[in-house]
């Protein structure tokens, strides 16, 4: 065997399972009401030559078959609301792939991909899928990363890409990363990059790829962490953006362990070469300030997941979430910190802190609509009319500091709010409509943090809602 000398795989495996890439592999699932998809590879092997198997989930039950030609294929006719196990098997019997989870239920949006709670295939990595992210591609393709999760002080480490040829109708895996945990997507001077951290406040890396995400560069390390369980960077899938010559991106240091975070503006100059960690820049890192003017009251982490935004003066700025969930008011605030345009090593400094009904205790994501000039937010709305995160909603600001909801996404109030979210949503605009990319939790989830879904959104002709 030799180094590595790329950042992907199909699929990763631990070196002492290299077997696993010589079985058939079953890479995706899309459970719905009465059914499931799948979509899977066997290296090497003749099309024909395999055969789905499925039956109900903890049961003895005699096998269900499905002769299998092609990379996909759909079960039907299943009881709703029920947990089936299946997996994908050579009919020469030499061999077979690891036994998948599903559940059969309706979810709002398209079903990029469904990971099963109990599901064991990646537990290296975790039992979820979090961290959602979206870009359309230079082809016209949309492409979507998610990294699976394994729960409080994990050690999650992989990232999984799908891509859509259809405008989001249809999805098909591409490619395992590793390491790569909270992914970012984005597109710059024609090539895909990827920003994310080698695992829970681990290195800050940044790869890319010439070939619209089938092959990798190894990653370059941009900053050093010490995590899982210690303090490191802290890089959700938040926006890149050009501004002034540069791109920008907001990031955070700390550790939920040690219960603090502290923010930055990472930096680099548009033409420069994105993979030499020497040619980034960030800003020293601002602790939250409980003296701050309008600061809550209480104990409060700080901030994180930022938004890289231009203010409507022109200034470079990072609009971000504040944990509120032990303070006074317990939701409903934001924090605008301010960059310096001619200097990306210059401290941020406190704009102001603003009220904003999206803005606590769950990533929201805004940018500036190119076209009516408004600035635009989407996130799990916070009130006391809208338990846990079970209200996915879009607001509006005229003047980047005052907020109103113009429309609610996803509302399911009436559903359990322990096990029903919609959250952490990464979008993009594709004209007159929004794109985006969810974290959901639905049905039989862990929980309503570790998602079992991510799902796809189109809002059509979103301007409609604005006034």
């Amino acid at each position: 065997m030799r180094g590595n000398i790329c950042w992907n795989y199909r699929p990763f495996s631990r070196m002492t399972e290299m077997d696993i890439r010589q079985k058939p592999f079953i890479c995706r699932v899309a459970p719905f009401a009465t059914g499931f998809d799948i979509q899977w590879f066997d290296n090497g092997q003749p099309d024909g030559a395999h055969k789905l198997v499925w039956r109900v989930y903890l049961t003895q039950d005699e096998w269900s078959e499905l002769p299998l030609s092609g990379e996909t294929a759909r079960v039907e006719g299943l009881v709703e609301h029920r947990d089936y196990e299946f997996k994908v098997v050579r009919c020469d019997g030499s061999a077979e792939s690891g036994l998948r989870l599903v559940h059969t239920s309706f979810v709002p949006g398209t079903v990029v991909n469904y990971l099963h709670p109990e599901d064991g295939t990646y537990s290296f990595s975790g039992h979820s899928l979090c961290s959602p992210s979206i870009v359309r591609l230079p082809s016209g393709a949309l492409m979507t990363a998610m990294d699976v999760f394994r729960g409080e002080f994990g050690n999650s480490k992989l990232t999984l890409l799908f891509r859509s040829t259809d405008d989001g109708r249809n999805w098909r895996y591409v490619t395992d990363i590793y390491p790569s945990f909270w992914p970012k997507l984005f597109v710059h001077r024609g090539a895909l990059y990827l920003f994310s951290a080698s695992q829970d406040y681990g290195d800050l890396l940044i790869g890319r790829s010439d070939d619209e995400g089938e092959n990798w560069t190894v990653p370059t390390h941009i900053i050093s962490g010490c995590g899982p369980n210690e303090m490191g960077p802290h890089k959700g899938p938040m926006p890149v953006i050009e501004w002034g010559g540069r791109l920008y991106t907001a990031i955070d240091y700390g550790c939920w362990r040690h219960g603090r975070h502290a923010n930055s503006l990472l930096s680099i100059a548009a033409d420069a070469d994105l993979l030499d960690a020497g040619n980034w820049y960030f800003t020293p890192f601002t602790q939250f300030d409980a003296g701050w003017p309008g600061a809550p009251v209480g104990k409060c982490p700080g901030c994180i997941e930022g938004n890289a935004v231009v203010s409507p003066d022109g200034v470079i700025s990072n609009y971000l979430r504040i944990d509120l969930a032990n303070c006074e008011p317990g939701y409903g605030k934001a924090v605008v910190l301010r960059g310096n345009n001619n200097d990306p090593e210059a401290p941020l400094t406190l704009d102001c802190i603003v009220d904003c009904p999206l803005g606590s205790n769950s990533k929201f994501q805004m940018y500036r609509d190119p076209v009516t000039k408004k600035y635009i937010m989407i996130g799990t709305e916070q009130s006391a009319a809208t338990p846990g995160r079970t209200v996915l909603s879009m607001a509006v600001s005229e003047d980047f500091y005052t907020w109103r909801v113009v429309r609610r996404l996803l509302d399911y109030r009436s559903a359990d709010p322990g096990h029903v979210a919609f959250q952490y949503p990464d979008w993009i605009f594709d004209n007159e409509d929004i794109l985006l990319l969810l974290r959901t939790a639905f049905g039989p989830s862990a929980n309503y943090h570790d998602a079992n879904y991510q799902t796809f959104m189109r809002i059509t002709n979103f301007r409609q809602y604005l006034d």
